[in-house]
């Protein structure tokens, strides 16, 4: 009766299914830009590359880095005052005050939406002393993020320094790393924001420089940046269906349609492919394993249409701990699920071992395996 079962499920499935599967084309582009990168945001695969990894100039979007030292040093609601060497900060400006008190969380709207160099000695000095000090911090966290060809000098991204430096590739796992953080995600997509201005009659308003954000529907953040040596440079985000990427261009006279014939090739040439779903698994048949092990997490990795059949799973067990049926640890790491693409390690998820039996999985878990099994993609909308 199951085998019947499955069978109708799957007939069904195929029949509505099929016709309906959208055309997937060569994820191939050509840009403008001295170098460029489309990076899927939650496996870091890289979609396409140009000179990704040739150590570059990069202006204001140094400011991604700036921004998320800010929010990340919790001090977004207190007050800073603004030094009279952060109102002389050349170029784009928010126009400060000596002497004024301004929130943390304003100065890197600023910061973000109008590029302000003012807003970001101003957080700089806050939050690292002085723009030396803040400098430390910066390079500190590109090491820890794994941006190994970078290096900061300053705050802003003006040609201060010949030290100060980054590359497509670096740019991209910064951005990564920055939409981790929802509070970076909001200023990132926000468009128009309101700042208290206490010295005036009248708030500051500032809307973002970041066109992308009304140019192109699937767009969710980025920042802008241009000086004369470096040129046009240019990150953003955007999201549509289940899939999210990150584009990054450098020197870039046409940045913002190569940004968008960037994400339209990506969001055309690969689907997120859900390769395990969560949930029990089933890999050893040792009765200490059987009916205890799972996946919290599935594990989703972008693909093309001609990929979809080149995954492969290796699972590896560790020697069950002694602390199995203790009643304060109901859950641990056993081992780990290593999924491959043509014979190469893409993603690693941990197998958790259960001490009470792993639910069993119903008739909706069911179809739902089938269809993945079939077609091992969810589309990207």
């Amino acid at each position: 009766m199951r085998v019947i079962l499955k069978l109708v499920v799957f007939a069904i499935i195929v029949s509505i299914i099929i016709p309906n599967i959208p055309h997937r084309v060569n994820a191939s582009v050509s840009v403008s830009a001295q170098s460029a990168i489309l990076m899927e945001q939650k496996s870091g695969r890289i979609l396409y590359e140009k000179d990704a990894n040739t150590k570059r100039r990069i202006a204001s979007i140094t400011k991604i880095m700036t921004a998320i030292l800010a929010i990340e040093s919790g001090k977004m609601n207190q007050y800073v005052k603004v030094s009279e060497q952060a109102t002389r900060a050349e170029g784009s400006s928010v126009y400060l005050k000596p002497g004024e008190k301004i929130k943390l969380k304003d100065l890197v709207y600023g910061l973000m939406l109008r590029s302000g160099n003012d807003t970001a000695v101003a957080i700089a000095e806050y939050v690292g002393g002085s723009v030396d000090g803040f400098a430390i911090l910066m390079n500190q966290k590109a090491r820890e993020i794994g941006m190994y060809n970078t290096h900061f000098t300053n705050p802003h991204g003006l040609d201060d320094s010949k030290d100060h430096y980054s590359t497509a590739y670096d740019m991209a796992v910064l951005m990564r790393y920055a939409m981790q953080n929802k509070t970076f995600q909001t200023i990132s997509s926000t468009k128009v924001y309101r700042s208290p201005n206490p010295t005036e009659a009248w708030d500051r308003v500032w809307k973002n420089k970041n066109r992308l954000l009304t140019k192109y529907q699937y767009c969710t953040g980025g920042k802008t940046g241009y000086t004369k040596l470096a040129k046009r440079t240019l990150v953003t985000t955007a999201t549509k269906g289940d899939m999210s990427l990150i584009a990054v261009t450098l020197n870039d006279s046409d940045d913002w349609n190569d940004h968008i014939s960037m994400y339209e090739n990506g969001f055309k040439g690969f689907d997120m492919t859900e390769v395990l779903p969560k949930g029990e698994i089933d890999i050893e048949k040792n009765s200490d394993y059987k009916d205890h092990l799972f996946l919290k997490d599935s594990v989703v990795y972008p693909a093309t249409n001609e990929e979809m059949s080149l995954f492969s799973v290796k699972y590896k067990l560790n020697k069950l701990s002694n602390s199995r049926g203790n009643p304060k640890k109901m859950e641990y790491i056993v081992g780990k699920a290593e999924v491959y693409l043509n014979g190469r390690v893409v993603e690693e998820a941990p197998i958790y071992y259960q001490t009470d039996p792993v639910k069993k999985k119903g008739l909706f878990d069911f179809v739902k395996e089938i269809f993945l099994s079939v077609f091992g993609v969810r589309t990207n909308g």
